[in-house]
């Protein structure tokens, strides 16, 4: 039996989202977006496009399981809250429509995807492309990092690697 697995890489101008379908042993590319925001519109509309956005996705992929990346520090006190923000807003965004939500560090991410946690976004994008059999060419990276959230859930639910 197989899970459909939302990945999101929560960011406010850029958010990557990631479809995959995982069964023990397999994982599966669906689909992939990038949502961006207008960085001159107000806090209120970006986290508004966002939500929207999202809620169409999932309503067209209609997931079973979201994973969220979780973020641990941020050097700029402003920009940690307005993730912060953006993430509560995804969350809700994603308990309004009953998914369940996991949430994991970018550490726990490339620790499951690549191996190493302190992997370069480049390493887990190919890891991304070996892992689902695709090339995701110039795809951006805020993607990439959404499907290996995703991947990471997968893992986690099937409790194998792929």
């Amino acid at each position: 039996m197989s899970v459909v697995v939302l990945g999101v890489d929560p960011g406010l101008n850029c958010t990557g989202v990631g479809f995959v379908r995982a069964w023990p042993g397999k994982v599966e590319y669906i689909h992939h977006a990038v949502i961006r925001t207008n960085s001159k519109d107000t806090l209120p509309h970006r986290l508004g496009v966002i939500c929207s956005n999202l809620g169409d996705l999932i309503d067209e992929y209609k997931p079973e399981v979201s994973s969220v990346e979780d973020f641990f520090h941020s050097v700029n006190p402003k920009s940690a809250m307005l993730l912060g923000q953006t993430r509560g807003a995804i969350i809700a965004t994603l308990l309004s429509r009953e998914l369940p939500v996991y949430e994991y560090t970018a550490l726990q991410v490339k620790k499951s995807v690549v191996g190493y946690g302190k992997a370069e976004k480049s390493q887990v994008k190919k890891m991304v492309e070996v892992l689902l059999g695709i090339n995701m060419g110039k795809v951006p990276l805020d993607a990439t990092d959404a499907l290996a959230c995703g991947i990471c859930l997968a893992l986690n639910i099937t409790g194998r690697r792929f």
